[in-house]
């Protein structure tokens, strides 16, 4: 696997990894349980995406890294 291949996985597994850390820290911060649904989401596309080959995250990273191969674009 190309260096810049891997460097979009590594971003794309932050990113994801952020948004739970995110969704954690305002439920715990605020008490309030409707932060969950950032997690919820999140994981609910993490788990659909091999089959329908689509992840929001990887459009994004598809869009700023072109040198690199398109990863999950649909194809």
């Amino acid at each position: 696997m190309e260096k810049s291949n891997i460097l979009k996985v590594r971003a794309h597994d932050a990113i994801c990894g952020v948004l739970y850390l995110i969704s954690a820290g305002l439920t715990f911060y605020t008490g309030n349980l409707a932060f969950l649904w950032i997690a919820i989401g999140t994981g609910v596309l993490q788990v659909i995406s091999p089959m329908t080959k689509f992840c929001p995250v990887y459009t994004v990273l598809n869009q700023l890294m072109p040198k690199s191969d398109p990863i999950q674009n649909g194809k």
